[in-house]
């Protein structure tokens, strides 16, 4: 398969999240094929480190401060980025929280009102005004970061599983309904993942030992290993893909 395929010189892309973690790896090699990134998080000091790493490698980027469960910053994001750039080609919706891990009856409904503020209203939001703008450009593409979780609720994470579940369905619709408008949209499904989000997770011995005896890898990913995925899915490579899922997780949903 020629490179080419997945050459994104002249293209804009947006990823949320992306301070750290599956989105800055994700930043990190979408602008090392080419495209101008604009990396978004709540804090924008936070973005310097990204933003620096991707220069020094030739690319280009643009931090933007954006809180993706506030609905008036998730405007001005799309606002400054139509401003500046003219277009948008690619969103990578990725940041996402998860503030309750436990027993989901015990679940407090203040952090049931937090997920599903940035899980899914913040996608679908974001979506909505990038389905707009690539209408009107002929086309782009969306790429929402679910979890296998969002086919397989994860021990002590309901509501964050049932936030994935609904990013899933959410691709669905778009990609159905915006196919017309030539803009594609799919998710990528991460395992579990060596990031500060998954920390909960990863870091206490008994819980990470039961995690690996059901993945059949043996092991756990980098956010290196998430990001190829994002790119696949951005890429003329992917041009006849839309409403897919791509899940990658070493064999644990299998």
């Amino acid at each position: 398969m020629s490179v080419k395929l997945f050459d994104l010189t002249g293209r804009v892309a947006l990823i949320t999240g992306s301070s750290r973690g599956i989105g800055a790896a994700t930043a990190r090699l979408l602008a090392e094929h080419g495209a101008e990134v604009v990396v978004a998080s709540r804090n924008i000091e936070s973005l310097a480190a990204v933003r620096e790493q991707i220069h020094l490698r030739g690319g280009k980027a643009t931090s933007m401060a954006a809180n993706i469960g506030n609905s008036e910053e998730i405007q001005s994001l799309v606002r400054e980025i139509n401003e500046r750039f003219g277009r948008l080609d690619i969103l990578v919706n990725n940041a996402a929280v998860n503030p309750y891990f436990g027993n989901i009856a015990d679940t407090n409904m203040t952090a049931v009102d937090k997920v599903l503020q940035v899980n899914i209203r913040g996608y679908f939001e974001l979506s909505v005004l990038a389905s707009k703008m690539m209408k009107e450009q002929g086309g782009g593409t969306i790429v929402n970061i679910s979890s296998v979780s969002g086919v397989r609720p994860g021990v002590w994470q309901g509501i964050y599983s049932a936030s994935k579940a609904a990013v899933i369905n959410m691709t669905q619709s778009f990609a159905k309904e915006c196919a017309p408008w030539k803009i594609r949209v799919n998710a990528v499904l991460p395992g579990a993942t060596n990031t500060k989000f998954a920390s909960a997770l990863i870091k206490d011995e008994d819980i990470l030992k039961r995690m690996l005896e059901q993945i059949p890898m043996g092991r756990i990913a980098e956010p290196e290993e998430i990001a190829p995925a994002v790119l696949f899915f951005s890429s003329d490579a992917a041009s006849y893909i839309t409403g897919s899922t791509l899940t990658v997780d070493g064999g644990w949903l299998a």
